[in-house]
């Protein structure tokens, strides 16, 4: 299924009104807020979304690949000005480009955040220029990729005498797991759902 803009509109806007969704054995509250940008890029073969692959220098979250994104700070007006900022502040990305389509619901991390993430749709051109000590690389994945549930591989693995399931989206030597890609799984499962019509009961 070929998505545009509208049909991801539309279909966003039935469905992401959720429950809080996270990790597995995520603590209870209270929680850091953040917010991350899922910017779908309209390319000829159909939409992608940017990631980015965080510096193996960082205290947190070394060499992960992530989300644009980050701490909601007390100057942001909302949820989606925090994802806009932490987009341009991290790869350069200027927020007149993102036409946002739909914040979906929080999802919470074993980490003690909660994260709102905020899809946004991106014409070409753009220029995006990364923060190099925060970036270390910026890609886009296809959205046709993410859709295949074949490529939601489960793992798991023991820590403080608990096993922890989480999802893997193995990408080109990439290895996309964590939060994002429990995201990009429940963005996946909001987008192979029906939408219903406006017009019905």
């Amino acid at each position: 299924m070929q998505f545009t803009r509208e049909h991801l509109r539309k279909i966003l806007h039935f469905s992401s009104q959720g429950e809080i969704c996270g990790d597995e054995a995520a603590p209870a509250s209270p929680r850091l807020p953040a917010a991350v940008l899922i910017g779908l890029v309209d390319r000829m073969d159909g939409p992608t979304v940017l990631l980015t692959k965080r510096t193996d220098h960082l205290k947190d979250h070394a060499g992960q690949i992530c989300f644009p994104g980050g701490r909601i700070e007390p100057e942001d007006a909302t949820i989606e000005a925090a994802a806009l900022r932490e987009a341009e502040e991290e790869i350069g990305l200027d927020p007149k480009k993102v036409d946002l389509i739909q914040r979906l619901a929080p999802y919470d991390t074993t980490t003690g955040f909660r994260i709102h993430p905020v899809v946004g749709w991106i014409e070409p051109p753009f220029d995006i220029t990364p923060d190099d000590f925060e970036v270390a690389e910026i890609f886009e994945l296809p959205l046709s990729f993410i859709l295949d549930p074949a490529n939601h591989q489960r793992q798991s693995h023991i820590r403080n005498n608990q096993r922890r399931s989480y999802y893997v989206l193995p990408y080109q030597g990439r290895f996309i797991w964590g939060a994002t890609a429990g995201m990009l799984v429940n963005f996946s499962r909001l987008l192979t759902v029906q939408a219903p019509s406006p017009q019905a009961p």
